[in-house]
């Protein structure tokens, strides 16, 4: 559970230092807008593991 948790922590800091460069961008700041997909990937590829560790973690609820 608390690995859930952990991870749940760590999307909602990387969505808030993704917020400044998403503003830079449509500002008109081209390296900013690689920053901020680069981070957009990686916060996707989080919200995936997130997704697999609460399914994974249901299961063993339910299996309980």
């Amino acid at each position: 559970m608390s690995s859930i948790v952990e991870q749940w922590n760590e999307i909602k800091v990387l969505v808030e230092s993704l917020d400044l460069d998403v503003v830079k961008n449509a500002n008109g700041n081209s390296s900013a807008g690689v920053r901020a997909r680069r981070g957009l990937r990686l916060l996707k590829n989080k919200s995936a593991d997130l997704v697999r560790a609460t399914i994974e973690a249901d299961k063993d609820k339910k299996s309980s």
